[in-house]
């Protein structure tokens, strides 16, 4: 028998590591664990459950328990592997990468996302892109129109304005700021 749990505030490759050794730590025997999702070989009853809730807290995560919350975490998890964790432009739209991933119609994961978040998946999208264009901008490795390309605009010039929008700078005056405005994942 095998459990499948879901984790919270888990965006990176670190997190993983982390969420693994809490497992671990625990006795159990993690199958597979990647963001937002592990499977264990072993079935969990309630006081293990309090266990493993408490320990994941302890290291910054949250079990998800609610079909609702866990699907709305799901979607978060996929944009962030879409955005962050590719190196190259996304191979489809966002709405039918989520659809085929999720195996549930875009409409309804658009909806049931918005009534959990209060947040559209679109905006969480452009914010996630906004602070990986952050990112790549500081590395200084990559053109602005290297950038807009890996993260799937049309053109630098979209990328620019989209950027101005949520930042309030252009892409060269953050460039040239290098204050660290940069959030966290798990803070969008």
């Amino acid at each position: 028998m095998t459990t499948t749990l879901y984790i919270k505030n888990m965006v990176c490759p670190r997190c993983i590591r982390a969420v693994t050794d809490c497992l671990t730590r625990l006795g159990l025997h993690p199958l597979s664990v990647e963001l937002g999702i592990a499977v264990i070989q072993e079935e969990v009853d309630d006081t293990l459950r309090t266990r493993l809730r408490q320990d994941l807290e302890a290291e910054g995560f949250e079990l998800l328990e609610n079909p609702r919350t866990r699907l709305t975490e799901q979607i978060k998890d996929a944009i962030i592997q879409w955005v962050h964790y590719r190196q190259e432009a996304p191979p489809t739209n966002l709405s039918q990468y989520l659809s085929e991933l999720l195996h549930r119609d875009y409409s309804a994961l658009s909806r049931l996302f918005s009534e959990e978040t209060g947040n559209t998946i679109e905006k969480y999208a452009i914010a996630q892109k906004i602070e990986r264009a952050k990112e790549l901008l500081t590395y200084g490795e990559l053109s602005l129109n290297e950038i807009a390309d890996r993260l799937g605009y049309s053109s630098a010039a979209y990328l620019s304005s989209q950027f101005k929008q949520v930042t309030g700078l252009t892409p060269s005056a953050y460039k040239r700021a290098k204050d660290g405005k940069r959030k966290g994942l798990d803070e969008l």
